[in-house]
C-alpha cells in the first residue's frame, strides 16, 4: 500500500538528551503581522518576533510553532489557537506563540517525494508552505526531497525513517525523523555524511 499524502508539518517525537521531554518557550508575534503560521511550521526570529521560516530568505530556525494565545480584539476574550490566522490587530496584551525550541528536539515530517536509506545523515530544506488547515490548525509544510544533500546550509538533518506500518522508503510521502540542522540556539549547520 503506498504512503498517504497527508502533510502535518513538523511533529515533536522526542529528543537526543536523556530527558526525552519536549521543551517549548513563549515568543511574541508582531501585532498585525500578515500571513498565517500553523502548528508544525518551522519558525525563525526576526527583530525579536516569530515568523514562518522560508528557506529562500532565512538561514536558521528557532524551532517549531505549537500554537498561540492572545486577547481577541473583537470579543475581548482570551483566545488559544493551534494556528495564528494572520493580521490580528491586538488592542490589549500581546500575541504569545508557543515554540518547541530545544536544539536537541527530534521531529517527524512527511517528505513531498521519495526518501531512500542512503539519504539518512544528509540534510534537506522544508517546502515553503503558505497553507495549512484552519479547521485543525495543522501545517502543510513538508520536507523538500529535491534538496536532500550533504550541504551544511540546509535546515533539517535526516535521522531515519519513522518506523510504523505503512510508511515505506523509496515511495513518495515517506515520513522521516529529523532534527533542525541550522538552529538559532544550536548548530550553525553540519554537513551530511
Amino acid at each position: 500500500m503506498p504512503n498517504a499524502n497527508k502533510p502535518f508539518g513538523l511533529r515533536p517525537l522526542g529528543n537526543l538528551s536523556a530527558t526525552g521531554a519536549q521543551k517549548q518557550f513563549g515568543y511574541q508575534i508582531a501585532d498585525t503581522q500578515a500571513g498565517a503560521i500553523f502548528q508544525g511550521d518551522l519558525v525563525t526570529l526576526k527583530d525579536g518576533y516569530i515568523l514562518k521560516f522560508d528557506p529562500a530568505t532565512h538561514t536558521a530556525a528557532v524551532g517549531v510553532f505549537n500554537g498561540c494565545n492572545y486577547i481577541d480584539p473583537s470579543s475581548g476574550k482570551p483566545t488559544w489557537k493551534n494556528y495564528y490566522p494572520g493580521s490580528v490587530n491586538i488592542t490589549s496584551g500581546t500575541i504569545q506563540a508557543d515554540v518547541i525550541d530545544d536544539p536537541s528536539q527530534l521531529f517527524i515530517i512527511q517528505a513531498d517525494e521519495d526518501v531512500i536509506q542512503g539519504d539518512f545523515g544528509k540534510n534537506a530544506d522544508v517546502t515553503a508552505s503558505t497553507t495549512g488547515s484552519t479547521t485543525t490548525g495543522l501545517s502543510n509544510m513538508t520536507l523538500d526531497s529535491s534538496t536532500i544533500a550533504n550541504t551544511a546550509a540546509l535546515g533539517l538533518k535526516l535521522i531515519g525513517k519513522w518506523d510504523v506500518p505503512g510508511n515505506n522508503l523509496a515511495e513518495n510521502y515517506t515520513v522521516v525523523v529529523v532534527k533542525i540542522n541550522e538552529h538559532l540556539y544550536g548548530s550553525a549547520g553540519v554537513a551530511g555524511q
